[in-house]
């Protein structure tokens, strides 16, 4: 699970600039707002989605609320919205999709089965190359694959985000300037500078609090090290194999360390 710097939850949306990326089976229960929105199978919604430019919603999809696009759409068969349809551009629709409150869009209007999202792109970069555009495909992947000024929301195959807690099989990353409601739990966590988590961070194995970082709960890991930046303030316990605290962070509960607890100026994960 990764969460770019300054994402927010914003009257039960989860927001970002960038795309927010959705795996399959994956549950959010708040309605999300950015560029491109993209979901796997089976992920399901708990509000509207709003999407500056395209929305791309995989089969047995479920929104509970409306979903508006500046650009295009694209739902999968068996997909369900419970709200509006709104599309700036062109429709892409499957069999058996369930709109119940209407739809329009100003383009195109298709209804077929899409293709699911990788086999998507999978297919497009495919055809790129046996028509010789080298240029067009190394275009696309450079595309899919860079670090764009906007980093996208990517919340992994099932994966349940709500209001009491974010939960990923997954490390999770959270970045710089976020505010979140919810307790956090993954297999690792890192916390980036000057954000705001109204929750507990629980992983399996290291957890790292930014600088200036509020947490409001406790923070445990069942094997790993916990590591306290400078300005951090955690109201509640922390628990880890070690903890690596500087000085200048400020832990209102109790410190348990099965190992040792060092006061450090740089506290950080050691390198591998």
């Amino acid at each position: 699970m990764r969460l770019p710097d300054g994402t927010t939850v914003e009257e039960h949306d989860l927001v970002n600039e960038g795309d927010v990326l959705v795996g399959g089976q994956s549950t959010v229960e708040f309605g999300v707002r950015g560029r491109n929105v993209v979901a796997g199978e089976r992920a399901r919604f708990g509000g509207d989605i709003e999407a500056e430019a395209d929305v791309r919603l995989d089969m047995w999809s479920d929104v509970e609320g409306n979903v508006l696009a500046g650009g295009d759409a694209y739902l999968g068969e068996r997909a369900h919205i419970s709200g509006r349809l709104v599309v700036g551009g062109d429709l892409d629709i499957g069999d058996d999709v369930d709109i119940e409150e209407g739809f329009e869009a100003n383009g195109w209007i298709v209804i077929r089965n899409p293709m699911p999202t990788v086999v998507f792109f999978m297919a497009y970069l495919a055809q790129l190359l046996r028509l010789g555009e080298e240029a067009e495909a190394q275009e696309l992947i450079d595309e899919l694959s860079s670090d764009a000024d906007a980093p996208p929301i990517t919340i992994p195959r099932g994966a349940h985000v709500s209001d009491d807690a974010w939960r990923a099989s997954t490390p999770a990353e959270i970045g710089a300037e976020c505010r979140l409601h919810g307790n956090v739990r993954a297999t690792e966590i890192e916390v980036g500078a000057d954000s705001n988590l109204f929750g507990s961070l629980r992983a399996q194995d290291d957890i790292v609090v930014g600088v200036d970082t509020k947490v409001h709960g406790d923070v445990t890991t069942r094997g790993g090290d916990v590591y306290v930046r400078e300005g951090a303030l955690i109201l509640g316990d922390v628990s880890g194999e070690n903890v690596i605290v500087h000085p200048d962070a400020d832990i209102d509960g109790g410190i348990r360390a099965r190992g040792e607890m060092t006061l450090d100026r740089e506290p950080r994960r050691d390198p591998e």
